[in-house]
């Protein structure tokens, strides 16, 4: 058997395995939940959504998680208290099981570039503005922006900086696309993290190095103005 037929006979037993999880209605909900929700969900939200016990929807998740659907991440917090376990779509499922993948953001954007003749980045910027998820009051730049890079399956790794972060993407969605024409689906992707900084605070300053994407290594560098004020806490 060689490599191709390899990955056809392990990406069909992947969805199998998908398709058993979410063959039980109540996990099925629980996955649509979290595809369409604006962020990382706790428990606690999920057992009011489907109206279990704490138990009973942790083995849902356990079962979504071990097919590969759902993810696990900690709560990143700075006030005191345990961090809770939140969840949300694994990203790397996205365009399957009626929800939204990545590949269908870009083609609507590059669409958008062609009808309108802005270019990528202005283009990138107005969608970014649109799609940053609500966020509480006193969010951070920063993690909304790392919500939506991980949310557009970029798999970031903080790097901070004294007055800012850098985030170096270890994945592209898009090698393919990237690879034959950078020059537009990257400063693409530079317009919609400007965007999304933009939307929650203004003094942001956003700056893209890419790299070859077969490889992946690009870096999102995020610098906050000294003393500005969000337009939010003014």
């Amino acid at each position: 058997m060689n490599r191709s037929d390899r990955q056809e006979v392990y990406r069909s037993d992947q969805v199998q395995h998908e398709a058993r999880a979410l063959g039980d209605p109540t996990r099925h909900r629980i996955f649509r939940y979290l595809a369409e929700a604006a962020g990382p969900v706790g428990i606690a939200e999920l057992t009011d959504m489907v109206q279990l016990n704490h138990n009973a929807v942790r083995q849902h998740l356990t079962v979504l998680k071990e097919a590969g659907l759902v993810d696990e991440q900690v709560e990143r917090r700075d006030r005191p208290g345990r961090p809770r376990l939140l969840y949300r779509m694994n990203p790397d499922v996205g365009g399957s099981w009626g929800t939204e993948g990545p590949y269908e953001l870009l083609a609507s954007l590059l669409s958008e570039v062609v009808r309108n003749g802005s270019t990528p980045r202005q283009v990138g910027q107005l969608a970014g503005r649109r799609l940053a998820r609500p966020r509480p009051p006193g969010s951070r730049t920063l993690d909304a922006l790392r919500e939506e890079m991980v949310a557009g399956g970029f798999r970031p790794v903080d790097s901070p900086a004294g007055d800012g972060c850098d985030f170096v993407l270890q994945r592209c969605p898009f090698v393919e696309v990237a690879a034959n024409d950078p020059a537009t689906v990257c400063q693409v992707h530079l317009g919609l993290a400007e965007g999304v900084a933009a939307e929650v605070d203004d003094g942001a300053v956003v700056g893209l190095v890419a790299k070859d994407p077969r490889q992946a290594g690009c870096c999102i560098s995020v610098r906050m103005r000294e003393n500005h004020i969000p337009a939010a806490q003014q």
